[in-house]
């Protein structure tokens, strides 16, 4: 008999999955007071704000996959541009090699509020109070946090207390010089100030005029205000000095989400959906191209082999042709001709250097920083606390460093998001609103004629990459994971558990695909301060056995073994077309991850 941690959820009325349980249950909630699977999202997105602090903010960002029971698969696009002043000769001007780990200087447009907004304007049924309530509620009353809440604190805390613009961040986390602590109840009075302050200026009768005053209210108004005041105090950065940001209200007032068609790749009668060129989904259906046709036994050291070595060539890839600054080819990089090529360079051993591809005879080309190998922690710069982008610790302690959240309501309505950014540890708390700035620009570089080169008005390529797969064109699945670079070989991992679930094992449910052992490579650039990469670097997860392990090693894997449960943070659900059962799993490593549903 097979075990997992926990069962895989069944239903027919609604299955929500998410990093949060409060976020899960208040999308529950929703769903069961009549609401969709659209308002049930806005509902868990605004509760992770709250709830997961130090892995999104308001002020972030978020790409939504949205499949309407009746209508074509699309991306809603939470991901702000550079701001207008955001050039490389700015920064470059100011003695910079790289964007910023944190500080205003590497503050994007806020994207994640006005696309929370548009899913709720277009597709949901739900008043913003109605959807918000819940978030007000957790930040005004309180709640129980996670551990990892004070610990991220306790890390930043010589930074909050040590530098005189980081006080306002000390006033919300550390009061009474305190870090958040599970089992006291910890609030955040601010920000449930500035939700009711904003629905008080944005209300209006009619549910949609309601949204578009807060959208206004936000782009314009006391947010907007409150942003761009912060954005021009003097913050100690990644850099050891002081910086200023570019964000203006110009730049808040011209931003807008918006919906774009969905990147897409046919495999053995799925279809996978993923962002555009300007996030790293792509690589998510690089990899799935560059499969054979026959594939080792699931878990094997072949299989893992196979894996990482395709990994390594779609994230080549990604850093030669992803990014808004340029037209990425993408048909040519998903074609059969070039993968059936790229295929050829997978060997017994593992590969040390990064190849990017030649796609229709295009010379690839990498930025000079982006071979810089890490030794230790950092690759360059001096050390600051609260660097990047908290991921995956070399030894394989996951320390989370994102959100997402899948629901599939009991019309078909299927949805999958991941927010991110705007984490306490990023960017001062704006004293007036409870939040921080974001520091997704710190994932563009600072050469000029690069895909991903900071360029005003463009999107920097961001890591956050939710996932949908339709079969035989029916949405059945939605699927995601924080982890940064991490993210598109975990869901690829868990997708191929089950999309091949009559050969693994006996058969891998939802939750059994999201239990199994998992690892990752880091033989490439890094999308977060100091971009840095480990050519030949693989780390496991203890459970994938010691034979495996040492298979790797003679094939020239630099192994790490992590701890057992330290590999991905999944979520999932997924709808059975021809009977209606909805089913959802959710990560159990973290003991924070859960899925809800009947």
């Amino acid at each position: 008999m097979r075990f997992t941690t926990r069962p895989t959820l069944q239903g027919t009325f609604g299955m929500v999955s998410s990093t949060h349980w409060l976020a899960s249950q208040s999308a529950m909630a929703v769903l069961e007071d009549g609401g969709n699977a659209y308002d049930a999202a806005v509902a868990a997105g605004f509760v992770l704000h709250v709830v997961e602090p130090h892995l999104n903010g308001p002020a972030g960002e978020v790409p939504i996959i949205v499949a309407p029971a009746d209508g074509d698969v699309r991306v809603l696009c939470g991901q702000g541009p550079a701001p207008a002043g955001a050039s490389v000769d700015h920064y470059r001007g100011l003695g910079l090699e790289l964007v910023p780990g944190t500080g205003p200087l590497a503050a994007a447009v806020p994207g994640a509020f006005d696309a929370w907004m548009l899913l709720l304007r277009d597709h949901g049924t739900k008043s913003l109070p109605e959807v918000l309530r819940y978030a007000i509620g957790y930040a005004e009353d309180g709640h129980a946090p996670v551990e990892r809440i004070g610990a991220t604190v306790d890390t930043v805390r010589p930074l909050l207390e040590g530098e005189p613009e980081w006080a306002t961040s000390a006033a919300v986390y550390l009061p009474e010089g305190r870090s958040p602590r599970p089992g006291e109840l910890f609030r955040n009075p601010a920000l449930a100030a500035t939700w009711r302050r904003l629905l008080a200026e944005a209300a209006r009768p009619g549910r949609e005029a309601e949204i578009e005053a807060a959208r206004e209210v936000w782009r314009t108004g006391f947010v907007a205000e409150a942003l761009v005041r912060q954005s021009a105090v003097p913050t100690l950065d990644t850099s050891g000095r002081r910086h200023t940001g570019t964000l203006t209200a110009a730049d808040l007032a011209g931003y807008s989400a918006h919906y774009e068609a969905p990147a897409t790749y046919d495999w053995n009668g799925w279809t996978l959906c993923k962002a555009g060129g300007w996030s790293q989904g792509p690589a998510f259906l690089q990899q799935l191209a560059l499969l054979p046709d026959e594939l080792p036994a699931h878990g094997s050291a072949d299989y893992v082999h196979l894996l990482v070595e395709g990994c390594k060539l779609a994230m080549a890839d990604r850093e030669a042709w992803y990014g808004d600054a340029a037209d990425v080819p993408l048909d040519a990089l998903l074609s059969a001709p070039y993968n059936t090529a790229r295929r050829a360079l997978i060997g017994e051993r593992a590969a040390r250097e990064l190849r990017p591809g030649s796609p229709e005879g295009r010379a690839p080309r990498l930025a000079e920083a982006a071979t810089t190998v890490l030794d230790g922690q950092y690759a360059m710069g001096t050390p600051v606390a609260g660097a990047g982008e908290p991921t995956v610790a070399r030894d394989g302690a996951t320390r989370g460093d994102t959100c997402h959240l899948d629901v599939v309501d009991r019309w078909g309505n299927m949805v999958a998001a991941t927010p991110s950014g705007g984490w306490l540890q990023s960017n001062p708390v704006v004293p007036e609103l409870g939040f921080p700035l974001g520091t997704r620009l710190q994932m563009a570089w600072l050469e000029p004629g690069l895909p991903n080169s900071l360029t005003p008005g463009r999107r920097p390529r961001t890591t956050l990459t939710p996932s949908l797969a339709l079969r035989d064109g029916v949405p059945v699945l939605a699927f995601g994971t924080p982890g940064g670079d991490q993210q598109d070989q975990w869901q690829l991992h868990f997708f191929l558990a089950v999309a091949l679930r009559d050969r693994v094992r006996g058969g891998l449910d939802l939750q059994g695909a999201v239990d199994a052992p998992n690892w990752h490579t880091d033989a490439f650039p890094g999308s977060f301060f100091p971009r840095g990469m480990r050519p030949g670097s693989l780390t496991v997860e203890s459970r994938i056995g010691a034979d495996v392990i040492a298979e790797l090693r003679e094939r020239g894997h630099d192994v790490t073994v992590g701890e057992p449960w330290s590999e991905g943070r999944l979520c999932a659900v997924a709808r059975d077309p021809e009977t209606g059962i909805l089913s959802a799993a959710a990560n159990p490593r973290g003991m924070q991850g859960y899925a809800v549903g009947r």
